[in-house]
């Protein structure tokens, strides 16, 4: 499988069905830690301000449900294009390039400016549109 570059490819669960592409509407959890291996409590964050049907909980850990069309921008492209060609119920570990996640920006308070990113992707829905 090939990956844009600046994402590179570190585990890999394949799932089932056909792959995605751009287009399909689907529903994804993440976690995302620091390349020095330190996790931004994202999750923790957003779930703070939304409703209880788009968080899910899964060994003990919390998840937001993500729900974006891929190739709309509704994500950083790191996490856009890491999730084209995934299969539902799979799940994808990936480092991204800061061109790919928050630049020079960074997210205040969570991740700092020029960051390498480690991205876990667990695909949960896919609808094809």
């Amino acid at each position: 499988m090939k990956l844009k570059r600046g994402i590179k490819l570190l585990e890999e669960g394949e799932g089932t069905g056909e792959p995605t592409r751009k287009g399909d509407r689907v529903v994804y959890n993440l976690k995302m830690f620091l390349n020095q291996g330190d996790e931004v409590s994202l999750n923790e964050r957003q779930a703070e301000h939304l409703p209880a049907n788009m968080i899910r909980t899964v060994a003990g850990d919390l998840f937001v449900d993500h729900r974006i069309t891929l190739g709309s921008r509704e994500a950083f492209a790191g996490v856009e294009y890491a999730l084209i060609g995934m299969k539902k119920g799979g799940y994808r570990k990936v480092r991204v390039s800061p061109h790919l996640a928050f630049r020079d920006k960074g997210l205040p308070g969570l991740v700092p400016p020029n960051a390498v990113l480690v991205v876990e992707l667990w695909l949960r829905d896919v609808t094809k549109e």
